[in-house]
């Protein structure tokens, strides 16, 4: 994802997810809380190695189960309270959610939080999500929240405790990570991060004396 759009329909200063059905070219965007952000162009191939990796795992651990997976570009409308879906100001697509609720559903998106959302950090985006989507998966009530490095190789858990996504852990590609918000789930992080490139390895110099 880029950073805020600025200049798109500048007459208005904030918007709603009736503004963005509206919007009928090519981009994709996030609202949040009246503001917009573009969406980047394709994700790079570590991105979406690890992307569908993560699909694979959940994907397979809950055929059967009444929660469901949901990946980009699907909508996830927070609401303040109950105004109507047009109304509501912050709409958002993670990479990846997890919503346990059916009543939460409908035919093109999810109104209320995800019981599980995860981002994968890319240059443009890292801020965002580290940053400003936290604050809101927290307000909005997301149980468990995961920041996915794939250049690190690094995941990073929170938990929501007291209305708060507090930091459980940081676990590294080697770790084997639990998942509380869907018990029996472990994720394999050497299986979901993609191969490291292959370290060329060079002879030293001959020196001659």
């Amino acid at each position: 994802m880029a950073g805020r759009a600025a200049g798109k329909k500048d007459i208005i200063e904030s918007y709603n997810y009736g503004d963005y059905e509206k919007w009928k070219d090519s981009d994709r965007w996030e609202i949040i809380e009246g503001d917009i952000y573009a969406m980047s162009p394709a994700p790079n191939t570590e991105h979406q190695t690890l992307l569908v990796n993560l699909c694979i795992a959940v994907g397979a651990f809950l055929k059967g189960h009444k929660c469901k997976l949901f990946v980009a570009p699907y909508d996830v409308l927070l609401p303040k309270g109950d105004e109507a879906d047009e109304l509501v100001k912050t709409v958002v697509q993670p990479d990846l959610a997890v919503v346990c609720d059916e009543k939460k559903l409908s035919d093109r998106s999810c109104r209320g939080a995800p019981d599980w959302v995860i981002e994968i950090l890319s240059p443009s985006t890292a801020g965002r999500d580290q940053i400003l989507k936290k604050r809101i998966y927290e307000n909005a009530g997301v149980k468990e929240y995961w920041i996915c490095s794939p250049h690190e190789r690094i995941i990073f858990v929170y938990l929501l405790h007291k209305n708060r996504l507090e930091l459980s852990e940081v676990y590294d590609e080697t770790a084997k990570i639990e998942v509380k918000t869907l018990p029996g789930l472990v994720i394999d992080c050497g299986e979901i991060f993609p191969p490291r490139p292959p370290v060329e390895v060079r002879e030293p110099p001959i020196v001659y004396v």
